[in-house]
């Protein structure tokens, strides 16, 4: 995979009751905030669940994560559409993998940051088949 500092990706989800539901289940959080509905008849999604949106992205680039940093900055409710916006802060080729390093700004459908995060981790490189 050809990557290089500064490339950036995106990804967006919208999240339902059920979903929020269905992680606090299997999270094991069932904080009243996250099964109860709000005054507004909404719930509010976990910050783990919020924070899985990257993790798309991260599959899609077979990133292998071995510290991640996040800081909530604002809640995120059921209904609420986030966009996750990664960008590659460094991509250093070492022999078979590559150490990447990244920033993340999670925003809601108001344009407002809900989640900003760090990580670094490792991309293995494609393995090349002989024929």
């Amino acid at each position: 995979m050809d990557i290089k500092a500064g490339d950036v990706f995106t990804w967006e989800r919208t999240f339902t009751e059920e979903e929020t539901l269905q992680f606090a289940h299997l999270s094991g959080d069932q904080g009243k905030h996250h099964v109860e509905r709000d005054d507004k008849g909404r719930l509010m999604i976990h910050g783990l669940f919020t924070a899985s949106i990257g993790t798309k992205i991260g599959g899609d680039l077979n990133y292998i994560a071995r510290e991640m940093v996040s800081e909530f900055v604002r809640p995120v409710f059921t209904g609420d559409t986030i966009t996750c916006e990664v960008t590659l802060t460094s991509v250093e080729q070492m022999e078979g993998i590559k150490k990447v390093a990244l920033k993340s700004i999670y925003r809601n459908q108001h344009g407002k940051e809900v989640l900003i995060g760090t990580s670094h981790g490792i991309i293995r490189d494609e393995l090349q088949v002989n024929s």
